[in-house]
């Protein structure tokens, strides 16, 4: 991700997407206000995801009255992750923040996140220890985070809180897209970043309704699958499309060879399903082991060009 450069650089940068959360942000800017002010010196990124109520004059009126007050404004709703990108993109800080604007993440918690950056973790993820949530979300959560702990093996309570804490390379370094910046921690630690997280409070929602439900879930197990594409074969395709190719093709010949069997005793086997099966499955085999070969191909012409860029791959060297 291109950012901007960092001119009067600000230890700290917290982007807050919102849609339609014009009564919370005033108390949100003046809770982060009485933290920061005077300890740190910080920005707060308000973006304004396509709001049709009040939204965007607020953020105008809070700029106004406090110059570390910025705002962006999308012309519509693009989502939470277009957000979180288009307020990453004008952050000056080496630390960077995301939290809701809904009140529900208390900003008295941001000097965990801080010491946890500077003791050298590069993603800090918040834990709600106490949830201020329904029972149906409650149990939804749980199954989510237990379901991405054991498909990425973070080691995360809380991998879909929206409190999180960033070293900036992480974020020049992790593409943010769809709904993947629930993932950014797993992101994170498959390209060698430290992560870890802290305690925080949660509050219930003051104003305006919650947009979580099942449907929300369903797209996050989505999402975890190609997190975990990403994360396990994204430089090694061939073991993924390979390994289904040779399931599907072996499959597919040992039942023709059990037909041919049947055919040398004399049985016909020209109107069996499983002709077409067996026929069906070895195409099907190949057709995977091909895209596991282009796959490779595309993987090793982009290593290729990344070391004749000399992308430095490593920080330190001795």
């Amino acid at each position: 991700m291109s950012l901007t450069p960092r001119a009067e650089t600000p230890a700290v940068s917290i982007v807050i997407p919102g849609l339609n959360e014009a009564e919370s942000l005033p108390e949100l800017s003046q809770r982060i206000d009485a933290v920061l002010n005077g300890i740190e010196t910080y920005e707060i990124i308000f973006v304004d995801d396509g709001s049709t109520d009040d939204t965007w004059e607020v953020i105008q009126r809070l700029r106004a009255e406090n110059p570390n007050v910025k705002g962006v404004r999308l012309r519509t709703n693009f989502g939470k992750a277009q957000a979180l990108t288009s307020g990453f993109r004008v952050a000056r800080g080496d630390i960077m923040m995301m939290m809701d604007a809904d009140l529900q993440d208390d900003p008295a918690d941001i000097p965990k996140f801080l010491v946890a950056i500077r003791s050298g973790i590069d993603v800090v993820v918040g834990w709600k220890i106490d949830r201020k949530d329904p029972l149906n979300r409650l149990v939804l959560t749980r199954v989510f985070n237990g379901t991405v702990r054991l498909a990425t093996g973070t080691n995360l309570h809380d991998m879909n809180c929206g409190f999180k804490a960033f070293n900036r390379a992480v974020i020049e370094t992790v593409p943010i897209y769809g709904d993947l910046f629930r993932f950014i921690p797993a992101l994170a630690k498959a390209q060698g970043f430290q992560i870890g997280e802290v305690p925080v409070h949660h509050h219930a929602r003051v104003f305006g309704q919650s947009r979580y439900g099942l449907e929300r879930i369903l797209r996050g197990l989505f999402d975890l699958s190609s997190v975990v594409f990403l994360t396990r074969y994204a430089r090694r395709p061939m073991h993924l499309f390979g390994l289904a190719g040779l399931f599907l093709a072996g499959l597919g010949l040992c039942v023709e060879l059990y037909l041919t069997v049947l055919w040398v005793m004399g049985e016909k086997i020209g109107d069996r399903p499983l002709l077409l099966l067996g026929a069906i499955l070895m195409i099907v085999g190949v057709q995977f082991g091909s895209m596991g070969f282009i796959a490779e191909f595309l993987t090793y012409q982009q290593q290729k060009q990344r070391y004749s860029e000399d992308v430095p791959v490593r920080e330190d060297l001795l």
